[in-house]
């Protein structure tokens, strides 16, 4: 497993662990990110990490990225 952040840019990956307190969990499930789920990095601009999950582009920050283990 690799943190989502180190992850290569336009190849998907799955979501196998998303850590972080329970606070942070939450919103990044309810942003999408659950474990199973396909993600792919499409960017890493300006200290963040444009993600394409469910059909949506999100951008969250390399601090964030960080907790997600694909």
């Amino acid at each position: 497993m690799i943190p989502l952040v180190v992850a290569d840019v336009g190849k998907e990956y799955i979501i196998r662990k998303v850590g972080g307190n329970a606070e942070v969990r939450r919103h990044l499930e309810n942003l999408g990110f659950v474990a199973g789920g396909a993600a792919t990095v499409v960017a890493d601009v300006s200290g963040n990490v444009i993600v394409n999950i469910k059909g949506a582009r999100i951008a969250i920050s390399k601090e964030m990225a960080m907790k997600i283990m694909v």
